[in-house]
């Protein structure tokens, strides 16, 4: 897929209604276009390749990938202190960082309708798809996989945030009883994981590996990335054989050499990557909306909000030597690569290098919309997670792909022995490997950390509640008694 991003006008064809809960599943048309018509103007190769491509373009707005979600799956861990001003909220993520989030948090909010909005393209896209008795069958086939892998990854964060959520797997008709139940019913957690299973099996045997792709579609998915996706999947459900069986089942991906430029404009679609959101910097720019400017450092000498700072719990977890620490971590006072000095007079001690992109050796020709890609699938947590699918069985090679990401930061080899000193090695390479990729928060939950890892950042984690964000209150309200608020909210 070209870094260009193609915006498909389409006009959602069900659920335009109050009665289906049109607020989280809704893509508001913004032209009206007659179904009819819609299907003669987009019954072409690249007609069909827009339908997908208005999926992956909602990874790149606001209440999606940028700041709700920088909040939810960042700022609530350990990794990250809210940052920015004390008297700058960010809305919420104050509460983020207190574990102090409810019903009406607009962080709840964005994330929940954000990721419903995308799976209702990906439903339309999955409707239309079919119909298109002119686009190259094979490219149909493909493009029905990309959709299934994107809606998989977008009830992946929602699960994960929320527990059990309504599985929306068709475009609702605003007439239908049955579709109205669907959109307002929450399943439960397993029913989602299955859910989301089922869609990633469909996406495997439709995709083509990365290197059967041209060069016009680099960065749409993969057979590996619905592998890795899937091995994910796996992993927070504990079962360790299948991490493992989708694990080898990743080819032609190895770690990059330098850690440091992964997060780069050079790093971007390397070796290492097996998925990454994409921006374009292009004119007009249209990257992730704000996910740089609203980390970027803040107070004299800076260049944006300052918000998702790393702790000193984290600085302080680091190995000598790991090279990872300066690569994921801009100290106020330093020169960084692009030999840019940090002014010693930011609001704060170190903001997330991860998210910056240079104005000076990096295309870069907007604050608010850069060309930065998000980085959510690499070869890196592949092997981390044979690693730890590895250890739990107690058969395989634990040692080996530990080893391999340690290395490449710098470090020897893991001294770690027995089957409990390896899963903390595991646990804190993954903390460290991964750091301000949105990951750490789930994974202290997923592992039963949580209570310990937050006590020891002064912070206070409720067994039983904190393990899942609220239900937002405008859902629970528009559900009228047919889905329960998670417990404790």
């Amino acid at each position: 897929m070209k870094k260009s991003v193609i915006f498909l006008v389409i006009l959602s064809v069900g659920c335009l209604s109050n009665s289906c809960s049109n607020e989280f599943i809704e893509v508001a048309p913004t032209e009206g276009i007659a179904k009819a018509d819609l299907l003669t103007i987009y019954n072409t190769n690249e007609g069909a390749k827009s339908f997908v491509t208005a999926i992956y373009s909602k990874a790149l707005d606001w209440n999606t990938t940028s700041f709700s979600w920088i909040g939810l799956s960042s700022i609530t861990s350990d990794d990250a202190d809210k940052g920015s001003d004390p008297g700058d909220t960010g809305n919420d993520k104050d509460k983020c960082d207190a574990l102090a989030l409810d019903a009406s948090s607009l962080s709840i909010q964005e994330v929940f309708e954000g990721n419903y909005q995308g799976i209702n393209r990906a439903n339309i896209a999955l409707n239309y798809l079919p119909k298109l008795d002119k686009v190259d069958a094979s490219l149909r086939i493909r493009l029905t996989a990309e959709a299934k892998f994107l809606r998989a990854l977008m009830y992946f964060n929602l699960v994960r945030c929320y527990g059990g959520v309504p599985i929306v797997d068709h475009v609702p008709l605003p007439s239908s009883v049955e579709d109205n139940d669907m959109v307002l019913i929450r399943k439960s957690k397993e029913e989602v994981y299955e859910f989301i299973i089922g869609d990633l099996l469909g996406a495997i045997e439709g995709l083509s590996e990365k290197s059967g792709y041209a060069a016009a579609d680099l960065g749409r998915a993969t057979k590996g990335a619905a592998h890795a996706l899937l091995a994910k999947v796996y992993l927070y459900q504990s079962d360790w054989s299948a991490v493992k069986e989708q694990c080898a089942a990743i080819k032609a991906y190895d770690l990059a050499a330098d850690y440091a430029t992964i997060w780069r404009e050079v790093g971007e679609d390397n070796i290492e990557s097996i998925f990454e959101i994409r921006g374009y910097g292009g004119n007009p720019s249209q990257g992730v909306a704000g996910y740089c400017y609203t980390q970027g450092a803040r107070g004299t000498g800076g260049w944006g909000w300052g918000f998702n700072i790393p702790t000193q719990n984290l600085i302080d977890s680091y190995e000598p030597g790991d090279k990872r620490k300066d690569a994921t971590v801009i100290f106020a006072g330093e020169t960084m690569w692009d030999g840019r000095i940090v002014s010693t007079f930011v609001s704060n001690p170190r903001y997330n290098e991860k998210a910056y992109v240079s104005n000076t050796m990096e295309t870069f020709n907007n604050v608010w919309f850069t060309t930065k890609n998000i980085r959510v699938l690499r070869f890196a947590e592949v092997l981390l997670m044979q690693a730890e699918a590895a250890n739990e069985i107690g058969s395989g090679d634990v040692i080996g792909p530990l080893n391999r990401v340690r290395n490449r930061a710098g470090l020897g080899n893991t001294t770690a022995i027995g089957k409990e000193g390896l899963r903390e090695a595991i646990r804190l390479e993954r903390r460290h490997e991964l750091a301000f990729e949105h990951d750490r928060w789930f994974d202290i939950i997923r592992t039963g950390q949580a209570k310990d890892v937050m006590a020891a950042n002064g912070k206070i984690f409720i067994v039983g509640k904190n393990e899942l964000f609220p239900l937002p209150q405008k859902f629970i309200k528009q559900a009228a008694g047919k889905s329960l608020q998670n417990a404790g909210y």
